[in-house]
C-alpha cells in the first residue's frame, strides 16, 4: 500500500475516531483484523473491534485524537502514527477512579494494511507521568474530603456558659494535621476543655488525632478526676500499640466557683493570664501512648474573674521565621499579655496573627493550634 494511500485511510480513521462513528471506523478493518491495546489487550474480528470502540466512546464520551500534528512513518504495507490524545478521566483508568481532569498523551498506533483495509493495529500510549498526576488529584480530593470530616469533628470555635467563654482554632500545615481541641460538659455542670497533639504529619497523624479526640471525649464526658482520665486514654493508646507515634495533651476544666484543675500529657506547658501577669502552669507527667502505668498528677488553682488559660501546639512556638528563628514562648506571652484585656475571640485572633507575621516569609512546618478560656 502506497504512502498516500495509507495516511489517506488514516485521515479518514482520524474523522471517524472524531466522530465516533463506529459503522466507518468498522469498515476500514478485515473481517479478521486484531487491534492490540492496553486498555482492550488483543481484540479480534471486526465485530469485536466495533464494540471496543463503542465501549471506548461511553467511556470517554469526549475522546478526541489530534490530526494536525499527526506524524506518520511509512514502510512498505506498514505505517507508524505518532498523535495526541485528550479526553476528560471520567471513568475508571487502570484502576483509577474518575477524577474529571483533562487527560493528554501521546499515542503511538502501528499499522499492517492488506487489500486497502487494516489487518493488524497495535496501540501504544505514552503514560509518563500522567498515572502520577491522577492518582495526585484523587489524593488530593481524598485529603479534601479527610479535612472537611476532621473540621466537623473539631467543636464550635466559640463556646459560652454563665462563667465562662472559650474559644479555639486549629490550622493544620497540610490539608489536614495531628492537632485538635475539644469543649467537655461534665454531668456536675463544670466546663472542660483540653488540646493534643499526635506526632508527625498528615493522613496518619490526622487518623490518629481523631481516634484520640473521640477516645478522649468518651471517657472525659463520663467525668472523674483528671489525671484518672488521662491515665485511662493512655492505656488504651498503649494497647493499640501506636508506635513510633506517641500524643501530647492537656486537659484543663473550670467550675463555676472559679476553681481550675489541670492536667498535662507531655505537652508544651499552657499559661494563664492572671492580674499579676501571665503563669506559666509546669505540672505534668509524660505524653501519652508510651509508658502502659504513666501517672499525670494534677494541679487545681482559684480564678479571679476576667483571668484567662491559654494552652497551645508545639507548632505555635516552633514556627519559624526568617534566618531559621522560632517564635518562641516569650513572643507568644508577650503578645497574650499584650492583649489580656481583650475579649477571648480578640485574644486568640491576635495570637494567630502574631504568628502569621512572624513565619510570612516561611512556610507553616508544623500545625497550629490554641485555646482561650476565660473565667467570668
Amino acid at each position: 500500500m502506497k504512502r498516500d494511500e495509507a495516511i489517506r485511510l488514516l485521515r479518514r480513521h482520524h474523522e471517524a475516531l472524531n466522530r465516533h462513528h463506529v459503522r466507518d471506523l468498522m469498515t476500514m478493518y478485515a473481517d479478521n483484523a486484531v487491534v492490540i491495546s492496553p486498555m482492550f489487550r488483543t481484540v479480534s474480528g471486526r465485530a469485536a473491534i466495533g464494540r471496543s470502540f463503542e465501549q471506548l466512546f461511553t467511556l470517554f464520551p469526549d475522546f478526541q485524537i489530534g490530526r494536525d500534528d499527526a506524524l506518520f512513518v511509512h514502510e512498505h504495507n506498514r505505517i507508524a502514527e505518532f498523535s495526541t490524545v485528550t479526553a476528560t478521566h471520567s471513568a475508571e483508568l487502570f484502576g483509577l477512579p474518575p477524577t474529571g481532569h483533562r487527560l493528554e498523551y501521546q499515542a503511538v498506533r502501528l499499522f499492517t494494511f492488506r487489500e486497502q483495509q487494516i489487518v493488524h493495529e497495535h496501540r501504544m500510549y505514552d503514560f509518563v507521568g500522567l498515572l502520577e498526576r491522577l492518582e495526585k488529584v484523587r489524593a488530593e480530593r481524598e485529603l479534601t474530603l479527610a479535612a472537611n470530616i476532621q473540621r466537623t469533628l473539631l467543636p464550635r470555635t466559640r463556646q459560652e456558659g454563665a462563667y465562662f467563654e472559650a474559644v479555639g482554632t486549629s490550622l493544620p500545615c497540610r490539608t489536614i494535621g495531628g492537632d485538635f481541641f475539644e469543649y467537655v460538659e461534665l454531668p456536675n455542670r463544670d466546663f472542660g476543655i483540653a488540646i493534643g497533639d499526635v506526632s508527625g504529619k498528615g493522613p496518619a497523624a490526622a487518623l490518629i488525632a481523631a481516634m484520640l479526640q473521640g477516645m478522649f471525649s468518651m471517657v472525659a464526658e463520663a467525668g472523674g478526676q483528671l489525671s484518672d482520665t488521662l491515665a485511662r486514654v493512655n492505656r488504651a493508646l498503649v494497647r493499640r500499640a501506636m508506635e513510633p507515634r506517641f500524643a501530647t495533651l492537656v486537659y484543663g476544666v473550670l467550675a463555676a466557683d472559679g476553681r481550675f484543675s489541670y492536667a498535662n500529657a507531655g505537652h508544651t506547658p499552657p499559661f494563664l493570664l492572671t492580674r499579676d501577669g501571665a503563669r506559666r502552669l509546669s505540672e505534668g507527667g509524660p505524653m501519652l501512648g508510651v509508658f502502659e502505668t504513666a501517672a499525670f498528677p494534677s494541679e487545681t488553682l482559684t480564678l479571679r474573674p476576667g483571668e484567662t488559660f491559654v494552652a497551645f501546639s508545639d507548632g505555635v512556638t516552633e514556627a519559624f521565621g526568617v534566618d531559621a528563628e522560632q517564635f518562641g514562648e516569650n513572643r507568644l506571652l508577650a503578645c497574650a499579655t499584650a492583649h489580656s484585656a481583650a475579649a477571648p475571640a480578640e485574644l486568640l485572633e491576635a495570637l494567630v496573627a502574631e504568628v502569621r507575621q512572624f513565619s510570612s516569609k516561611t512556610p507553616q512546618s508544623d500545625d497550629l493550634t490554641i485555646v482561650v478560656l476565660r473565667y467570668r
